[in-house]
């Protein structure tokens, strides 16, 4: 058995054993849901993330390493 196949059999199984129609009916909802329904952003928000994204293709970016060192002197 996968990884992902125990996981799914894990959560039948405690599906199965939840007796709470009030629970199964908030898990329902849950899964039912558009998960792009989960979240809105904003323009501004979209535009950061393209910024972002603009950013890292033309190689505007900080080793985490540089930023972990930054970050060490900043809080001294």
């Amino acid at each position: 058995m996968t990884h992902l196949e125990e996981i799914r059999q894990s959560i039948i199984d405690k599906l199965l054993a939840i007796n709470s129609e009030e629970l199964l009916s908030a898990l329902n909802k849950i899964l039912e849901s558009n998960p792009e329904d989960a979240f809105q952003l904003t323009k501004e928000q979209k535009d950061m993330l393209q910024m972002s994204k603009d950013d890292i293709a033309n190689g505007r970016i900080i080793p985490q390493s540089e930023v972990d060192k930054i970050d060490a002197k900043w809080l001294g």
